[in-house]
């Protein structure tokens, strides 16, 4: 499973959907911030809750052999699905949701299943571009994440800890770099502006309510500019794979 690559398409998809389900629910928000503020601070989770909690999530995965969707004759795979479905999980918590109600659960087969599709195509593309990663891209890449750890002796038991050997790993960072090649080369998302981030920055304090410090627009500015590459990024990727679509071949098996 093409981790690395699933988590950065997917954040960007979410990224996307807590956009567009932002301007639904501000005012639902606002008008309950308070209470649901009180709320939390009595009601603080305990093991059992997140133990249920987890069995619940847990509920929603399939069996790890079945076949949840073909694309192009590409298989997807249970332990793919099941993989993608415990990031969107996460995901949608993250953005307020219970992701146990019956509705929510339908929204996060739909989106995992979107995900992979969209992931499956954009995959074949490249493939299909040609691009390759280079010994020397992906150990740069390796070393950005050994970084990460105290000691060799710690990546590695990250790495057993997460089923992953280090040859399964290069791989995936090998993905991740020649998906990196195409949004460069071939999708070629426009540079943010400077008048782009400050239009940006006065819309976010607009919706800063009152009372609320205001951040400077210097202290914000590389965050909003991530914001807004990743926004651009997802607008040019969505694109493309509606494009991929119309000539794909797709079944979706659950």
């Amino acid at each position: 499973m093409k981790k690395l690559l699933l988590t950065l398409l997917m954040g960007l998809l979410a990224f996307s959907l807590a956009a567009c389900n932002d301007d639904e629910d501000k005012e639902k928000e606002t008008a309950t911030s308070k209470e649901s503020t009180e709320e939390k601070a009595d009601e603080e989770p305990t093991a059992a809750d997140a133990k249920e909690m987890q069995k619940k999530l847990d509920a929603q995965k399939v069996k790890d052999e079945s076949v949840v969707a073909i694309v192009n004759s590409q298989e997807i795979k249970g332990s793919e699905y099941n993989e993608a479905l415990s990031i969107s999980q996460t995901q949608f918590q993250q953005m307020g949701q219970d992701p146990t109600t019956d509705e929510t659960a339908k929204q996060l087969k739909d989106y995992t299943l979107e995900s992979l599709v969209g992931q499956t195509l954009l995959m074949q593309e490249i493939d299909k571009k040609g691009y390759k990663a280079t010994e020397e891209a992906i150990n740069k890449d390796l070393d950005t994440i050994k970084a990460q750890y105290e000691n060799d002796e710690a990546f590695e038991k990250a790495l057993k800890d997460t089923n992953l050997s280090l040859e399964e790993l290069k791989s995936q960072i090998a993905d991740k770099v020649r998906y990196s090649q195409y949004v460069e080369k071939d999708l070629k998302v426009e540079e943010v502006k400077e008048e782009e981030l400050k239009e940006y920055y006065d819309s976010m304090v607009s919706s800063v309510a009152e009372g609320q410090e205001t951040p400077k627009y210097e202290d914000v500015k590389e965050t909003l500019k991530v914001q807004l590459e990743q926004q651009k990024t997802q607008e040019k990727l969505g694109a493309k794979v509606e494009e991929l679509r119309k000539d794909a071949k797709i079944e979706l098996k659950i």
